[in-house]
């Protein structure tokens, strides 16, 4: 008799959830820890076995899960290793699979945060049905998960499709985490919309706005969000800047795929129309003629734990 359940990981840049879920795509119970609180991946591990041990105590037993699956940043799902990962506390290549396996006895399959996003997306959420679409994370990065034809895009070397990290200013532009300078995530990302309060407070002494009420290094993008949410000018205006931006490169990745939706993720997805609004507005401007009013925007229909979650947990049933 086939076993039951699975563990869907997904390592974020801020917290860690793992969850069991079953056949149906129900997870039943779930849990999370802090990602960067350990400098050491060693120790890190050892907290997330003891995380995932404890939510299978309380449904199950071991020997009922099927494999464990885990989106992470940078994960490469041909070798199970997370490579080079810039929003992660630990460097160079670390064979995440393999070491979680060796504390757990659970057989592991690893694939990038975001595409275990568009596979939870596709299965349970806004693109079931659809064959041809984009899921962009919009988190403490900017990752994406790109599907063609009812597969998901890896490339030769399992690497494909790290659009955040396409470059939207050659000229000047912010460094980013990767090393390199003027990539999308630096500007569009919510770390990215914190830099941008920080640039837009010092360029503008003189404007009044409810973010000068807190020290400026403190400044999150939630900040920002309750600002213009209060009806605060500058707060809204950092918006229409990120948002614009997300159109003008979602303008580009429309036409490489020609998707049928980019269905945006993560936490900065719940500035809404806020930041909905300028997009649209900016990727129908930039688009090609042919693909123009061809492309819907939406959010994803799935809680934000849930998605990646959910994707990652669908690489369990297939470990060996």
């Amino acid at each position: 008799m086939d076993k039951p359940y699975v563990v869907g990981v997904d390592v974020g840049g801020t917290n860690t959830v793992a969850g069991i879920v079953d056949k149906r795509g129900q997870i039943l119970m779930s849990g999370s820890i802090k990602t960067a609180k350990h400098s050491q991946v060693e120790l890190y591990l050892d907290e997330l076995t003891e995380l995932i041990n404890g939510i299978i105590a309380e449904v199950t037993t071991k020997d009922q899960i099927k494999g464990i699956g885990a989106g992470t940043p940078n994960g490469n799902y041909f070798t199970g290793s997370i490579e080079f990962a810039p929003n992660l506390p630990w460097k160079g290549v670390i064979p995440f699979a393999q070491l979680l396996e060796d504390r757990t006895g659970i057989p592991v399959a690893l694939t990038n945060d975001a595409n275990a996003a568009a596979i939870g997306e596709m299965t349970y959420g806004a693109a079931r049905g659809m064959k041809d679409f984009i899921v962009i994370t919009l988190g403490t990065g900017v990752g994406s998960g790109i599907v063609v034809n009812g597969q998901l895009v890896y490339g030769h070397d399992g690497f494909a499709g790290e659009l955040g990290h396409v470059i939207v200013r050659r000229n000047n532009g912010r460094m980013c985490g990767c090393g390199r300078a003027g990539c999308l995530e630096a500007y569009t990302s919510a770390t990215g919309v914190a830099r941008t309060a920080r640039e837009y407070l010092e360029l503008r002494p003189d404007t009044r706005t409810r973010l000068r009420n807190i020290p400026v290094e403190d400044i999150t993008s939630k900040d920002v969000f309750d600002a213009a949410m209060m009806g605060d000018e500058m707060a809204k205006e950092i918006f229409r800047f990120t948002g614009e931006m997300l159109g003008e490169a979602f303008a580009d990745f429309v036409a490489f795929s020609s998707p049928e939706a980019i269905i945006l993720f993560g936490g900065l997805a719940r500035a809404g129309d806020l930041i909905m609004n300028p997009i649209r507005e900016s990727m129908e401007k930039n688009l090609l003629n042919i693909y123009k009013n061809k492309v819907k925007l939406m959010f994803s229909e799935l809680k934000e734990s849930d998605a990646a979650v959910l994707g990652a947990s669908a690489l369990g049933w297939e470990v060996r």
